[in-house]
């Protein structure tokens, strides 16, 4: 077994460290309302906030995102399939010098039902969001907060009480993005070794 001090190394924190490791994220494309049309931009520093009907992603005054979100009082969020990453890929290319987003034309989408907006269709789960609030004070990055008005999944990405998760998971495997710039189909999984009475 390696020396402690020959296995651990200590990483400067006087700039950010996460381009340093891997670390496992969702990927996510969340639509807004922009101009007469509309925006995708994906995004992995998302998740459900809480467990309640609760979502947020990190976000930055600098984005068109937030200030899409902040006028349209909303967001979508669709969770790409593994076959779905050139959709993620698309929403996250850069725009013109007319301050379009040509890549999107690439995208199949179909209407919200709950907010104005688009969903994608390359995805097995929607959430259609109110904007909740806007949290600032996380250096250049604000943290966007929706409450899920309606939600939508794909008939063989739900889990059923008489069928395997682990099937479930195999047949229909999941997308993580593995930042910085990889990303992985998840398709194997196990039984978390859960105390009695806990969860995490």
């Amino acid at each position: 077994m390696k020396d402690e001090a020959e296995r651990v190394i200590s990483l400067p924190v006087d700039r950010p460290i996460w381009s340093r490791f891997f670390t496992v994220a969702p990927l996510v494309i969340v639509g807004t309302v922009e101009g007469d049309g509309h925006d995708l931009a994906a995004k992995h520093m998302a998740m459900p906030l809480g467990w309640d009907n609760f979502f947020c992603f990190v976000c930055s005054p600098e984005h068109a995102t937030q200030g899409n979100a902040e006028r349209a009082g909303a967001f979508t969020v669709s969770f790409p399939t593994p076959d779905g990453i050139v959709a993620a890929s698309l929403s996250a290319s850069p725009r013109a010098d007319d301050n379009t987003k040509p890549g999107l034309a690439g995208i199949r989408t179909f209407p919200a039902r709950s907010v104005e907006g688009v969903l994608v269709e390359d995805a097995n789960l929607w959430l259609e969001c109110e904007l909740e609030r806007i949290v600032d004070g996380f250096g250049r990055n604000t943290l966007i907060v929706g409450r899920i008005v309606a939600a939508a999944a794909a008939r063989d990405a739900l889990r059923a009480a008489d069928d395997d998760d682990a099937d479930l998971i195999f047949e229909q495997p999941l997308l993580a993005y593995l930042s910085p710039g990889r990303f992985a189909r998840v398709s194997e999984s196990y039984s978390f070794p859960f105390h009695v009475n806990t969860r995490i």
